[in-house]
């Protein structure tokens, strides 16, 4: 069993809460500007698209495959570790199908949330909000658990989640705000789909804590691999696609990768 200290846990929980928060950054979003900017969200997704994929195929599943070995040697190690991440992206593939993810698009002067009366508005918002938050309860895992073990891959991991968290709280707080004309319930309603990833978080650590180890690290950062490469690839580079005018989806993914390289290489200085 691997002793964890109480401020690694509290750091650990403070960058997951912090990650989480940005939904509401998105609910601010809507009051402040008429509509957002559609190529600029474009990047921002691509960004956190690549920036997600970079850290979990480059560290996240090579700390899997490390923690493994060290328990069972290479050639298992590897094998349990490519497992894990399989795992994962089955596991974020069922909770799409029992809990789709909402893709509507997000400007707030879109056609959808003018044409429907405002009861349905209601029901979509309402449903948005629970779908988002079902899929942050392994975001915030994800984001606890790699900055706990090592925060120089849980970081960078939780400003991707926090720049992918910002569109999500747009679209929740678009149809609740259009359908009850109450900032405040916006907002607040964006606030509480984002606690949902320290919250995951702590389910997670409570269930999780007596049996952390190296076997246990393992399949932790191999499931996690698996969905924040799943997540990445079904829903923020679609959704940059979908806002993009030209190459913003291709440039933010090629930024996010460097800048996700570039803050590796600066952790190991």
């Amino acid at each position: 069993m691997i002793d964890v200290s109480l401020h690694q846990v509290l750091v650990a929980l403070a960058v997951t809460t912090a990650a989480g928060l940005a939904t509401g950054l998105g609910g601010l979003l809507v009051f402040t500007t008429k509509t957002p900017n559609a190529r600029m969200l474009a990047f921002g997704l691509a960004f956190a698209g690549g920036a997600m994929v970079y850290v979990s195929l480059s560290e996240i599943l090579n700390k899997s495959i490390a923690s493994f070995t060290s328990v069972y040697g290479d050639a298992q190690g590897f094998s349990y570790g490519t497992l894990a991440f399989l795992s994962g992206v089955m596991l974020i593939v069922l909770i799409d199908r029992l809990i789709p993810n909402p893709h509507e698009r997000l400007e707030a002067d879109d056609p959808f949330f003018r044409e429907h009366n405002r009861e349905y508005i209601r029901r979509v918002g309402l449903l948005t909000a629970f779908a988002i938050t079902a899929h942050n309860f392994p975001e915030g895992l994800a984001t606890f658990f790699a900055t706990l073990e090592d925060p120089s891959v849980g970081l960078p991991l939780a400003f991707a989640i926090a720049i992918h968290n910002i569109p999500e709280g747009i679209a929740i707080a678009v149809p609740v705000y259009y359908a009850t004309e109450n900032k405040r319930y916006a907002f607040v309603a964006c606030l509480l789909s984002g606690l949902a990833e320290p919250v995951g978080a702590i389910l997670g650590y409570a269930v999780l804590a007596p049996f952390l180890s190296e076997g246990m690290f393992g399949a932790l950062f191999g499931i996690i691999a698996g969905v924040m490469v799943f997540l990445a690839l079904d829903e923020l580079l679609p959704a940059a696609k979908r806002y993009a005018k030209g190459h913003e989806t291709v440039y933010g993914l090629v930024a996010g990768m460097a800048a996700l390289a570039i803050s590796l290489m600066l952790f190991k200085w």
